[in-house]
């Protein structure tokens, strides 16, 4: 399960992220024009097999105009530290492998 992290999350959580998420990445890390727009950020996603974490709600009205993939993790946490944004993600690996397995959802909203 490959997360693709948006421009408004830290790129230092990837380091913190690889043994839970491997192969993970930042979007200043792929092969698009930084900084990307959400549109090419969105075809990237889908063409590589990446989840967008996000706390972003344009890749939702994406993900509503588009359908899935990629599936998109919402972050409804406010302005939270990066330490408290890669615990929430690790707690929540549970939740993100149901959203990568299911074929019904393509959204999973984490709140804190």
């Amino acid at each position: 399960m490959k997360l693709l992290l948006d421009a408004n999350l830290s790129w230092r959580l990837i380091n913190y992220l690889e043994s839970y998420f491997p192969e993970s990445q930042h979007v200043r890390d792929i092969s698009l024009q930084y900084p990307a727009s959400d549109v090419a950020i969105w075809a990237f996603a889908r063409e590589n097999n990446f989840v967008i974490v996000t706390n972003d709600e344009d890749f939702l009205h994406l993900l509503l105009q588009k359908g899935f993939p990629p599936k998109v993790v919402l972050l409804k946490t406010g302005n939270q530290s990066s330490k408290f944004i890669q615990e929430t993600l690790m707690r929540r690996k549970p939740d993100i492998e149901s959203l990568v397995a299911s074929t019904e959802y393509g959204l999973l909203e984490i709140y804190g």
